[in-house]
């Protein structure tokens, strides 16, 4: 074969591949499309296991979104205090907080990683590390799946850990210690960082410290994992509020607050690109006839975008509201009871069609059923038992 027919050949073969991997390539954000409208799910639920409870550690559950149909899986695996658990984008592994103050010596907690099994939905554990800090409320993993964020409650910090190739984690890539004090004696004597979340570029970490009244923003080098204090270093709320979780609206143009002591939602318009938050509205979680006790909880925002909810314990509710598109404001349109005691997490699947409830104190998830429309709550007569549920993770596998 002469070489102007070899050339003519090796022309044709590298278009050929060329158009192989041209839809190989476009089929990728279909792949995650589909995963992303997926209708099965891995429901997984962290708990208090300290004395007293009915918990034995995390819990899991499948759920189909297209039926609504909700199986229970029992125990997942056997672990102190799992009160928050984040997943890792590849839904490969599961972290979670051992919230305790002694772990491996005073003033520490612990973080937990598993492997997932995605057809039982078994947790294997993997390692633990030291928190840095006591008490670990809060976590999260950075979008490249390298690292696990976390908030310590009682330690007043956040710190990040490398997740190795294996899911283990790594020793403490980035601390930092918070100092001061709010104008709560009782509970603000010192820093509480109540939680750390990440914005949608992965650029800055927003922390919640309810003992400061402040939300702070760090920089976040994914690179490096390593925490930095941005400027401006924060954003502050009223005195005596207790900010204690935080969630972006989907186009990242508004971010808000739940406020533990002060039972309010503040609102604040997002710099994106520099991470600087600048508060524009405060509005109540509680009825006008509300007298007593109450300490507001969690905090989310439907896939939509159009709705907030918020909730309460102590009246034992949550609280709903519309979203302005334009000025990001609210507007609280109901409160619904939660069909139990003290609802302290509480989340959306990602299909947007049901909100589970977990009444830390009833020891119970309610689902509700969310109106596309109004985003208003109805019961759905499902009721999962679950010892003292704090978190609730919902995890794709199919």
């Amino acid at each position: 074969m002469d070489s102007y027919n070899r050339m003519k050949i090796s022309q044709h073969y590298a278009c050929h591949v060329a158009q192989i991997l041209a839809l190989i390539l476009l089929s990728l954000p279909a792949a995650a499309a589909a995963a992303a409208h997926s209708d099965k799910y891995l429901v997984y639920v962290g708990t208090y296991t300290e004395e007293g409870s009915k918990s034995k550690g995390i819990y899991a559950f499948r759920y189909d979104a297209a039926t609504s149909e909700i199986t229970p899986l029992g125990l997942a695996a056997e672990t102190t205090n799992p009160s928050w658990v984040t997943l890792h984008p590849n839904g490969r592994f599961l972290y979670a907080v051992n919230e305790v103050g002694n772990y491996k010596g005073p003033n520490s907690g612990g973080i937990s990683a598993f492997s997932v099994d995605r057809v039982t939905g078994k947790l294997t554990f993997l390692n633990e590390v030291a928190s840095r800090g006591a008490d670990p409320c809060y976590a999260t993993v950075d979008r490249t799946g390298k690292y696990v964020l976390v908030a310590n409650y009682t330690g007043g910090s956040v710190a990040a850990f490398p997740i190795l190739a294996d899911g283990k984690l790594g020793e403490a890539s980035a601390f930092v210690q918070h100092t001061g004090k709010g104008t709560n004696p009782e509970r603000q004597e010192a820093p509480h960082a109540h939680s750390i979340d990440l914005s949608p570029d992965n650029r800055f970490a927003m922390v919640d410290d309810l003992g400061l009244d402040e939300l702070l923003v760090y920089k976040f080098d994914s690179g490096k994992g390593s925490l930095t204090r941005n400027d401006p270093p924060f954003a502050k709320l009223d005195a005596g509020a207790g900010p204690r979780h935080f969630v972006l609206r989907p186009d990242g143009k508004f971010a808000y607050v739940v406020a533990e002591m002060g039972h309010t939602v503040t609102v604040f318009s997002n710099d994106a690109a520099n991470g600087r938050l600048q508060p524009i509205q405060t509005i109540t979680t509680l009825p006008k006839d509300f007298t007593g006790r109450n300490d507001d909880a969690e905090i989310r925002i439907h896939p939509s975008g159009k709705f907030l909810y918020a909730s309460n314990r102590g009246d034992d509710s949550i609280a709903i509201y519309t979203i302005d598109q334009a000025k990001g404001t609210l507007t609280q349109i109901a409160i619904t009871h939660t069909g139990g005691k003290e609802p302290r997490n509480f989340e959306i699947d990602p299909t947007g069609k049901l909100l589970f409830a977990a009444n830390q104190k009833s020891d119970n998830i309610v689902v509700f059923r969310i109106d596309q429309k109004t985003g208003l709550l109805t019961p759905t007569g499902k009721v999962l038992e679950v010892g003292s549920p704090v978190s609730v993770k919902f995890l794709v596998v199919e």
